[in-house]
């Protein structure tokens, strides 16, 4: 017989699935601010397909970025700023060799053409950080709310700026901060719908980061960190053994 904590949970996220809003003090669907000039988030890494250490290519500082914002490197997500630069130095190397481990590539600290492809995919994220501060907010908090979620546009005051369209879609906050932004440059939907995004999926995604949850490398699972436009996803096994595992009352 299942847990009592567990049939709870599942009540929270069949209810988070009918209304995702409910969860949230503030929900608003943003305008969406897309042409076709607007370049892709992850254009650059068009140029770095070859890179490898000892080299220096245009748009590596952005790469140094993209996964130290992700966990990949040591320490703080927020990679010193004399480490941003275009050389491909040693921890440049090992952050793509731990990128590659946890999508099955081969892992050689290179960026060939199927690393290259794999991060071009549009990706979820958890804030993995245990120093952040929120230092802004474009909803006001209420004493009841125990999740807040908002769309923001690139830079919006949490040192996590968004990259446009393409590229992160999402982040959360994990326990105890409770707070989830999603990028306001994607085009959202609720529900299946070509080139856009399903807000309850991704919304899902966050709130199991804001459980506790990280990411999972079984595809099919909520918590798999790569979201295909025109997909809507629902618990698997691997994200309800996470939940038992974390919760195991």
């Amino acid at each position: 017989m299942e847990p009592k904590f567990l049939h709870m949970l599942s009540c929270i996220l069949l209810i988070f699935l009918l209304n995702p809003f409910s969860f949230f003090t503030r929900a608003h669907l943003p305008h969406h601010r897309l042409d076709a000039q607007t370049p892709l988030a992850m254009d650059f890494l068009k140029t770095l397909v070859g890179a490898r250490r000892g080299t220096a290519f245009k748009g590596i500082s952005q790469l140094k970025k993209y996964l130290s914002r992700l966990g990949y490197t040591n320490g703080n997500n927020n990679t010193s700023t004399n480490q941003i630069n275009d050389f491909f130095d040693g921890k440049l190397e090992l952050a793509v060799k731990r990128y590659q481990i946890f999508f099955n590539l081969t892992v050689n600290g290179i960026m060939d053409n199927n690393t290259v492809a794999q991060m071009s995919l549009p990706d979820v994220g958890c804030l993995i950080s245990t120093s952040i501060v929120v230092t802004n907010s474009t909803s006001k908090s209420q004493p009841q709310s125990h999740t807040t979620l908002s769309f923001l546009y690139g830079d919006h005051g949490d040192g996590y700026p968004f990259d446009g369209h393409g590229g992160l879609l999402a982040h959360a906050f994990p326990p105890t901060i409770g707070i989830l932004h999603y990028d306001a440059d994607e085009n959202w939907v609720n529900g299946e719908s070509p080139g856009a995004f399903d807000l309850q999926s991704i919304g899902l995604h966050e709130l199991g980061h804001i459980l506790g949850l990280g990411h999972s490398t079984d595809v099919g699972a909520v918590m798999y960190p790569i979201m295909y436009p025109g997909v809507r996803k629902v618990l698997g096994q691997d994200d309800r053994n996470g939940i038992k595992a974390l919760y195991p009352f």
